[in-house]
């Protein structure tokens, strides 16, 4: 009987210590358990804190390129312009005149129009009224009928009349050769007085048209719209000696190649220089098909174009 108890107390004393070895396994298996959770969700968190970060790093913006000096655009302006020198070594003022109150008349005409337009109308312009005194003394409505065609010939017919008047009272019949006399020419501003003094009177100026501010914009020389604030900027990137004959390339090339809605970008020589390259076409091929005037094997806009012009004249009115 003593046996007997004494075995069923080792038996429980066994089991006993069994269980408690069991219960402490469970227990660590538990901890174990526990423990690899947290180290998971510790992997997850930190794999997903660094993919955010190698998505941010991938979203981040690229650094913009170095802003150039303004010594760099200088240079660069400078051979833009001597590249033009050579692309159009024949450059001039695309106005048939023969002296300078016919450059004057045709210039104030060519707001607004072509200056093959006005070409093909001062003629017979000429004919009727060839000096100051005679436009002056010219009937509205008849000379309203000669220009009709360069358009807004009312408003034109006007400074016409009033600016030959000008002419004959305050300055003898003769086109005045300095800026602050011609701007106070009615239908004469800055624009046109500086056509007028860089190629009738060989005084130095720069023409701010609409090719020319368009460009000089592509080109990253200025970004002002108002024309006297890019003149002067423009004024101060080249020497005096330029200005004239810097007009005429630019207008020349925004004629001819850069063109305002679609430029040629695929067929100008200068496009290695050119900021705003694709904004046109680049094809080549294509590009070549939007070339203009002498360019593209089509008159210009004179029709007594200077000897050296490599283009066939431009047709008088009425032939073409």
């Amino acid at each position: 009987m003593k046996a007997a108890r004494a075995g069923t107390k080792a038996k429980a004393g066994t089991e006993a210590k069994t269980g408690t070895t069991a219960k402490a396994a469970t227990t660590a298996t538990k901890a174990k358990a526990a423990t690899n959770a947290k180290t998971g969700t510790e992997s997850k968190a930190a794999a997903t804190t660094a993919k955010g970060a190698t998505t941010a790093k991938a979203a981040a913006p690229r650094k913009a390129p170095k802003a150039e000096s303004h010594l760099a655009m200088v240079r660069r302006a400078r051979r833009i312009n001597r590249e033009l020198a050579e692309i159009y070594p024949y450059a001039h003022p695309e106005l048939d005149f023969r002296n300078p109150f016919e450059l004057l008349v045709a210039t104030v005409l060519s707001a607004q129009t072509t200056d093959l337009r006005v070409n093909q109308t001062t003629p017979a312009l000429f004919a009727a009224y060839p000096t100051p005194e005679d436009m002056a003394a010219a009937v509205p409505e008849e000379m309203e009928e000669i220009i009709r065609p360069t358009g807004f010939f009312r408003a034109k017919t006007k400074s016409l009349l009033g600016l030959s008047a000008a002419l004959r009272d305050e300055f003898g019949g003769e086109v005045p050769g300095r800026l602050e006399d011609l701007v106070k020419l009615p239908g004469v501003g800055r624009k046109t007085a500086n056509v007028v003094l860089g190629n009738a009177f060989g005084v130095p100026g720069i023409t701010v048209d609409t090719h020319f501010g368009r460009l000089v914009r592509r080109w990253k020389w200025t970004d002002e719209e108002d024309p006297v604030k890019v003149e002067a900027v423009v004024a101060g990137i080249f020497p005096k000696s330029e200005w004239t004959m810097l007009s005429h390339r630019v207008v020349f090339h925004g004629r001819r190649i850069c063109h305002a809605r679609k430029p040629a970008c695929g067929a100008c020589p200068i496009a290695p220089l050119c900021p705003s390259y694709g904004e046109g076409e680049t094809d080549p091929e294509k590009a070549r098909k939007l070339l203009k005037y002498e360019m593209g094997g089509h008159p210009g806009q004179r029709l007594s174009p200077p000897a050296d012009y490599p283009g066939k004249p431009a047709p008088a009115l009425g032939a073409g």
